[in-house]
């Protein structure tokens, strides 16, 4: 599984259909977090809720916080 962090990085990859699921921390500022459910609820994409953003950076594999992240396939 390959992860793109970032609210920006995030839109982006939903916007332009590559994202497959998209990680949203529980503590994120709402309007993010409203942005990119409403983004990924109109784009198809499935969002798995994380309890906060030290945890979703830790399923990263990074050593902060993350708001958000998505998946996207590995480029062979």
């Amino acid at each position: 599984m390959r992860f793109v962090i970032g609210s920006k990085q995030t839109t982006k990859m939903v916007e332009q259909g590559l994202a497959t699921e998209v990680y949203v921390a529980q503590d994120t500022d709402p309007r993010l977090k409203n942005s990119i459910v409403r983004l990924c609820e109109s784009s198809g994409v499935p969002i798995i809720w994380s309890e906060s953003m030290k945890d979703l950076g830790e399923t990263c594999g990074i050593e902060v916080g993350a708001a958000m992240a998505a998946v996207i396939p590995e480029i062979e």
